[in-house]
Formats: structure tokens, sequence, C-alpha cells
């Protein structure tokens, strides 16, 4: 039992901010656009602290409300590759005033505003179920990556930066991934290559949970902050969902996605 004993936390705040992020995805529109961008902005604050923890007062919190902007401007008034474009200039921006870790600090912080960008647009074009679609198939790579990776343990998948990462957790994230998508094709209507999507999807949140990882590791903490208990930081929860979403963004204007939700559901 010692292997959960976090668990009472995880549950708990993860209950609150399922309520909350389900909510806001129902409602779409500026409700859950204000949520992705808030998002997106305690992420870029967490990132430069976490980054550079001796840096002035306030610098890291101005990081946080510049990611805020750069999202809300480009979800605004601009779309497809060139608020991509933008917002990756906006990043490297950010990046060249850091004084160290420029590249890790840049890449990574494009991707949280690609993340935080892309779920609303996905949001909007797509629908409410489309993004609950990408909510469940991230939750369902956790919940099996932290239960089979507890119980059946086994070799390490990236031991050097991810020493919790078991290959059992990994597959089963995969194989729970894809079970979601079943759902989703059964149940709400969805296509059958979104089964293997939901893998594909998987995988992609499991690399940008080692991401994360393989930063804090270089940073040498533990957790990106202390905002969530059980769960540590803004950052250390949704690492896997910006790698997601900025994923699914990316395919969605490659035309991955077209026709892959049912005219009439809400949305």
């Amino acid at each position: 039992m010692a292997n959960f004993g976090d668990l009472r936390a995880r549950v708990l705040s993860g209950i609150v901010m399922a309520v909350v992020g389900v909510a806001a995805i129902w409602l779409g529109g500026y409700t859950f656009g204000v949520l992705a961008v808030v998002l997106a902005g305690l992420m870029g604050w967490e990132l430069h602290k976490m980054m550079v923890p001796d840096a002035p007062e306030g610098r890291a919190e101005a990081t946080g409300v510049v990611a805020a902007i750069l999202v809300g401007v480009f979800t605004v008034w601009q779309g497809g590759w060139f608020a991509l474009a933008g917002l990756a200039l906006g990043a490297v921006a950010m990046a060249w005033k850091m004084p160290r870790d420029r590249v890790i600090f840049g890449l990574y912080f494009a991707l949280i505003l690609w993340a935080a960008h892309g779920l609303i647009v996905l949001r909007e074009g797509y629908g409410l179920i489309f993004v609950l679609w990408l909510v469940c198939v991230v939750i369902a790579s956790d919940v099996a990556g932290y239960f089979a990776g507890r119980v059946i343990g086994g070799p390490k998948f990236w031991p050097r930066v991810s020493p919790k990462k078991t290959w059992s957790g990994t597959v089963a994230g995969w194989l729970l991934a894809a079970g979601v998508g079943a759902g989703f094709v059964v149940w709400g209507g969805m296509p059958g290559e979104v089964i293997a999507l939901s893998s594909l999807l998987a995988f992609a949140g499991q690399l940008g949970d080692i991401a994360e990882s393989a930063i804090k590791r270089r940073m040498k903490v533990k957790d990106s902050s202390n905002l969530i208990p059980g769960h540590g930081g803004v950052l250390d929860r949704f690492d896997a969902m910006i790698a997601v979403a900025a994923l699914a963004l990316v395919l969605a204007y490659l035309g991955a996605f077209s026709g892959h939700i049912v005219p009439g559901l809400p949305g």
C-alpha cells in the first residue's frame, strides 16, 4: 500500500480538476477559452520559475502574462498555420531573453502556447465530443500507466529521464487509450480510425510527460510548483495534455480529422 500513499490527494484534486474542466469543455466559447488562456499563463510562469529559480522578482509572473496574452491574441485574431508560426516566434523571443537553456525553454514554451491555442481551436472547430475524446485519452493513459506501473512493474521505459515510468505502464496506456477510442466509435459516432489515433495521441502524451520530467531532472526539482495537491504544479498535471493537444492541432490542420465529428452532436 506504500505505493499508493499519494492516491487520496491525487483523487480529490483530480475530481476538482475534472469537474472544472468538464464544465468548461461543455460550455465552450469564452468560458473554455478563458480557462485555456489562464492555464497557459500558469504553465508559462511555472516553466520560467522552474528553469530560472534565481530570476528577479516578478520575471516569472511576467512570462506567464506574456504566455496568456500570446494565446489570447493569436486565437482571437489569427488561426491556422499563421497562428502556429506567430506563437512559435513569440516563444523564440521569450527564449532569447533567458539567461540559459534557451533552446529547451523555447521549445517547451512553444508547446505550451500551441496546446492552449489548439484546445480552443479544436473545441470551436470540432465540438464537445472531440475535446472530451482527447481528455479521456490522456486520463486513460495516465490511469493505466499509474496502476500498471505499480502493480505489474517491470523494466523502466527511460530510467535516466523518468525513473518511475515502466514499459508495462506505457503499453497499458496505449491499450486503455485504444479502448477509450473504441468507446467513442461505438457510443460517440466517431470513425474506426480513432482507435489507432487514440494510441498515437496517448504515446504523444507519454512523451510530453517524459519531456517535462527531463526538464525537472535537469533543474533538480521534484515538481513544477505546489499548486495542485498530489499532482505538484499545473505542468505536472497537464504535461501529457499539452503534447496531445499540440499534436491533435497539427493533425487537424493536416486534414487528419476531416469528417470525424457527426453533425448534430452538441458542440
